[in-house]
């Protein structure tokens, strides 16, 4: 039975990096581009109930592991670029390689589109500065990172990037949503994506939910790009069962310290770091805003420490955890710390108390583990072509998820370049499909017939 008409050339579903880059690139170019975002679309306020709506749901947003790990991502337009700190890790671009996936000249083209510098001196606040300072005096090899930030716009002594920032300093996903809907994209929130629609192995649409309805939209292709726990949902009601087994999930904890006469603790997070590379191992600055301190204390029942904020050290320590567990089929997190894991966020945290120590901290504690980042659930190279396509037709996949390795590092460049890449070969394919039936056209009736069958 051949699919109702429409009036769009793609459906993206999702609307964090990766969806967000298709889309826009799109709809640059003339496509006719529909978005299905299941989160809202409100102005970024920078309060605390906005960012728990968006972040902190249990079941929605927050999931918790049979470890009780909470798994952390955030559902809105933009997705967890939102709640993100902004962070800029050059992609991998030599492992992609091996899956005949280069990124490498898409990976300098997004310093074209977004800002990608380290902080000046003057917005590194001074939990960060300690630091950096006290990591260089002990021989490790600190750095200021890389921040996807405005900073013309941005403001010493605050603590809002984890709550969305509404001064529009740190860059988001949102800025390539707002310039796909200036060139004519559609798009649609608070509409949950339950499957895709699939007529003779070939994606012709998607089937969701809005107002408590069932609707159905078609287009020629469609870009599945709903994160790394959502994407092998909506895959398997589609017809992909093998999707959300053996991915990562950045195990992190953080270890605080108390420094005299710090200040009050407010600071851009992640604004230096260190990285080691053979153990899988990142640590960073993390100047956290007062709510989240408050939250990762009480798990440890460190009541006292929860309402101490000023002259605090945070410091974040992320590992590259191994390939393990599930998805379940109702979203939850099946995935165990191996001891490996547990072994890499120990000797993190070793060096973080020595940091700690050397900067004059007293009272230095660490926090219950948690996670971010979930990816390598919808892989290249198992589910996925080197042109980020299912074994559907015109069915494509673009977040983390997509990641064929673990990784260990902050994605959002690696999947901005992804969807550059994607949005061109999206490009090239409807050339090529334009020419061949231009060609098909002035065949004879009879010439015509066997060029198509």
């Amino acid at each position: 039975m051949p699919s109702p008409k429409t009036e769009f050339d793609a459906i993206v579903v999702g609307s964090g990096p990766g969806g967000a880059t298709v889309a826009r690139d799109l709809s640059r170019n003339g496509k006719k581009v529909l978005i299905l975002e299941y989160g809202d679309n409100d102005p970024v306020k920078g309060t605390i109930p906005q960012v728990i709506s968006r972040a902190f749901i249990p079941g929605k947003n927050v999931v918790i592991t049979t470890q009780a790990l909470p798994v952390i991502r955030a559902v809105t337009t933009g997705g967890s670029s939102l709640i993100y700190c902004g962070t800029a890790f050059f992609p991998p671009v030599e492992t992609l390689k091996r899956y005949g996936v280069d990124i490498s000249v898409e990976a300098d083209e997004v310093r074209n589109d977004v800002p990608i510098e380290a902080l000046s001196d003057e917005l590194m606040g001074a939990g960060p500065q300690r630091f950096h300072e006290s990591a260089l005096e002990l021989g490790y090899d600190c750095h200021k990172l890389d921040k996807f930030i405005y900073q013309n716009k941005c403001r010493t002594k605050c603590q809002l990037c984890m709550y969305g920032c509404p001064f529009g300093a740190k860059w988001n996903a949102r800025h390539f949503v707002d310039d796909a809907l200036e060139h004519g994209a559609k798009m649609i929130n608070h509409a949950k994506v339950e499957k895709v629609i699939i007529e003779d192995k070939k994606a012709v649409g998607v089937e969701y939910r809005h107002n408590k309805e069932t609707f159905r939209a078609f287009a020629p292709k469609v870009i599945v790009a709903a994160g790394g726990i959502g994407s092998p949902l909506i895959l398997r009601k589609s017809g992909m069962r093998s999707t959300g087994f053996d991915f990562f999930f950045d195990p992190l904890v953080f270890v605080y310290g108390k420094v005299k006469g710090l200040g009050n603790g407010k600071a851009i997070p992640m604004s230096a770091g260190i990285h080691f590379e053979e153990d899988g191992i990142v640590m960073t600055d993390f100047n956290m805003p007062r709510m989240f301190k408050v939250a990762f204390d009480l798990q440890i029942l460190k009541v006292k420490q929860a309402f101490a904020y000023s002259d605090v050290i945070p410091i974040m320590i992320k590992i590259r955890d191994n390939l393990s567990g599930e998805i379940t089929s109702r979203g939850w997190v099946n995935k165990p710390l191996t001891k490996y894991d547990k072994m890499k966020l120990d000797k993190g945290a070793e060096h973080a108390k020595r940091i700690l120590s050397n900067a004059g901290a007293t009272d230095i504690y660490r926090s219950w583990t948690t996670a971010a980042h979930p990816g390598g659930t919808v892989k290249i190279g198992e589910h996925l072509d080197a042109d980020l396509q299912t074994k559907f037709e015109n069915l494509y996949v673009c977040d983390c998820s997509v990641m064929p390795e673990e990784w260990g590092l902050p994605p959002t460049w690696s999947i901005l370049a992804l969807g550059k890449r994607l949005a061109k070969h999206l490009m090239a394919a409807d050339q090529t499909d334009k020419i061949r039936d231009e060609k098909v056209s002035v065949l004879r009736p009879e010439a015509a017939f066997k060029a198509v069958n």
